[in-house]
């Protein structure tokens, strides 16, 4: 999924470094959620639904990505 504009990375690199090795050999699987299913996969569905919704702002679940 191509990012919109206003999703940003988390700032930290070693903080995205290390979520990103860590679904790198989870299958892509967000590392915060238990279920293997295909809604947790990164970019989860959760924060889709947050991203499309114009008065949220925040980080996703895992703090991975931030829409600003």
């Amino acid at each position: 999924m191509e990012l919109p504009e206003n999703v940003k990375c988390n700032p930290d690199p070693v903080y995205v470094e290390k979520l990103r090795s860590v679904m790198a050999k989870n299958g892509g699987y967000c590392p915060c959620r238990l279920q293997r299913i295909p809604e947790n996969i990164c970019i989860c569905k959760e924060f889709q639904e947050q991203i499309a919704d114009p008065d949220f702002k925040g980080y996703c679940h895992c703090r991975l990505y931030c829409k600003e």
